[in-house]
Order: structure tokens, then sequence, then C-alpha cells
């Protein structure tokens, strides 16, 4: 049978399915999983049930490993529950509906980030800030993730990619994309701005992408001097050598925006130095201890310290059609989803550049 025929089959076999409100069941999903904090992943099956009625099923092609998901396998943050299997960062192809899912069809490429689902009805969702949203439901927080071969989710947030995105690098831009996307967007960055992009990783050298995409004039601000090519042909403009004495002294009052992608302390207040009247120091990078700021420092020139956490599918659908239109994609080195373990290894680390991807 053609794949054409096939395709159309699963569609009328999709539309029965709906119109009767039969129960979709695919079967148990295998995947990998750890069964204590810090334990090896092991291969783990599971039965989904019956598809609920708002959900795909996707079969994955590729799935990105995030430090969040190494978090979780080590319980970092306390809310892992095993036996577990971690993955947010998920490209796949639509293989069931549920009865009311009207925006996903059969065969569509998706992708799913941190979030497989929201509430719906509180004031946040109903603006379209569904990652607000306190009954957020994560994609492998109490509940598994996309080790797998399949997954399911609330369809609002299975994004479709564009075709020209290659399914292995766009993987990563699900949540470390949109994590450095949604701040540079929702802070207003625009042609006029100066930006500066703390930490040339894993997030880092997807913000000098995006940021160079807004048409902003870039600095990129990294400890490691061999990245400074690199980092100008992913948009810089600027490079700073952070452990340079008196680096931030020679650009103070330069930036409108900074980014801060590193987990690591940094001199904050330093940094607030570098920032123009009304500039923003935004955190997305955690730090492992407190920020300390002179309050003065922010009132006297009126700037500001916030932090930003991933996106909503809006940010999603509109990331992604930025990244197809300005060529931005992730750098990536490719693990079958059997390497995982190897993989992540690899990723503690820090041997990978910049970003590690599952491949079924």
């Amino acid at each position: 049978m053609s794949g054409a025929n096939v395709a159309s089959k699963q569609s009328a076999q999709e539309s029965v399915s709906r119109a009767k409100g039969t129960k979709i069941s695919m079967g148990d999903i295998h995947g990998l999983a750890v069964h204590a904090a810090g334990a090896q992943l092991l291969p783990y099956k599971y039965n989904p049930g019956d598809l609920a009625e708002n959900e795909v099923e996707v079969k994955i092609s590729h799935c990105g490993i995030c430090h969040s998901d190494i978090h979780l396998i080590d319980n970092d943050w306390g809310i892992s529950k095993y036996p577990f299997v971690p993955g947010h960062e998920i490209v796949g192809a639509v293989t069931a509906v549920g009865s009311n899912v009207k925006d996903r069809t059969v065969g569509e490429r998706v992708g799913i980030g941190w979030q497989a689902d929201s509430c719906g009805i509180c004031e946040w969702c109903r603006q379209g800030d569904e990652h607000l949203c306190a009954n957020s439901q994560p994609t492998c927080v109490g509940r598994n993730g996309g080790y797998a071969d399949r997954i399911r989710v609330n369809s609002r947030f299975a994004v479709p990619i564009p075709e020209t995105l290659e399914s292995e690098s766009v993987a990563p831009l699900l949540c470390a994309g949109i994590t450095v996307y949604s701040p540079l967007r929702n802070h207003g960055v625009r042609p006029s701005s100066r930006v500066g992009v703390i930490g040339i990783g894993g997030l880092g050298h997807l913000g000098l992408q995006f940021a160079k995409a807004f048409g902003a004039e870039v600095t990129a601000f990294s400890t490691s001097l061999d990245k400074e090519a690199e980092a100008r042909e992913l948009g810089a403009d600027h490079f700073i050598n952070s452990r340079e004495t008196g680096a931030l002294q020679k650009v103070a009052q330069s930036f409108d925006f900074l980014l801060s992608t590193v987990s690591a302390d940094q001199d904050w207040q330093g940094l607030i130095g570098t920032l123009r009247p009304k500039g923003v120091l935004c955190v997305v990078g955690v730090p492992p201890s407190p920020m300390a700021i002179q309050a003065f420092s922010l009132i006297g020139q009126q700037r500001a310290v916030s932090g930003s956490p991933t996106g909503s599918p809006r940010d999603l659908h509109e990331m992604l059609d930025v990244a197809a239109r300005h060529g931005v994609k992730a750098m990536t080195q490719k693990f079958a989803m059997s390497k995982a373990n190897e993989a992540i290894v690899k990723v503690k680390k820090n041997q990978v550049r910049y970003r590690a991807v599952l491949a079924n």
C-alpha cells in the first residue's frame, strides 16, 4: 500500500473514531526510565490507557537532553517520582488524535516542549500565557516524558514545525530555544537595542542567534576565549572575556538588555553597572547562590532584574517561525536513544557542544 493510501486510511479511521466517540488505545509505550535518584536509565514500558478526547499521540523521532532532565533524574529539585521517563524537547509525528481534537492531524510533524497541559480556564490561560498557569502540567514531571517511542499530550501543546527546520536541530529549540526567545520578545528587544548574552553554551548559543534575528547589536560574554570566533559566527558583534580584570568596567552603562544563561555565580553588581538607564538583567540560568545587588543601583537608573521560564504555545509557534525565516538552529550532537546513558554522562561533563539529541 502506498504512503498516500496509508495516510488516507488513517484519516478515515480517525474520522470514524471521532464520529462514534470510540476510545483509542495504542498499546504499551516503550521508553527509558530511572528507578531511583541518580540511577541509570533502563528499558521501561507502560500502558497509557485510552487516548483522552483532547490528546494527541506522537511517535517520537528525536528528543533533546536538557539539564533539567538531569536535575530530575537526580531529584535535585525534590519533585521527581520513580520510575521516571525524562525528556521534554520532543519532535515526532502525530499518530492518533482524540475525539475533540480539531487543531492537529495524523501524520503532522510537531514539537513538544516543557509543558504538556494547563487548566485552560484561568486568567493566564485565557490571555495566552499557559506557561504561567498554576495548574500547568510539565511534560516530564508527574508523568512520563520523551525518552521513549511515543508520548501523549494535550493537542494545544503539540506545535507544528515548519518544513524547513531539521528535526535534530529543532528539538533543543523547544526548551532551550524558547527559554531565550521569550525574554528577548517580552522585554521588547528591537533593532535599536544593545544586548549582552552571558554564557555561550546550550542556551547562550541560541540567545546570540535570536538576538541577532531581532536586529539588535549583540555582545557575547564568555570565560572561554576559544569561543570568540564561534560566537561571532553565531551573531555576536562584540566579545567580552569575563575573566579579564576590569572587563565590566570597560562596558559600563552599555546595554539595554542582559540575558544571563549560565548556572554559575556572577559579579551581579558589576553586571548591573553595565546596564543603561531602564536596562534589564534577565536571568534564565540558575546560579547556586543568592544574587547580591545594591538596591540603589537599580533605583537610581530605573534598572530592573527579572527572570523568565519557557513560553506559551503561542510563543513556541512564533519562535519556530522566526527560526525558520532567520536560519536559527541548535548546534547538536546526536546519540541513539539506546545510548542515552552515555549521552547524559557527556552532558554532565560538559563534553557536548552544544546540545545532545537522542534519536529513535
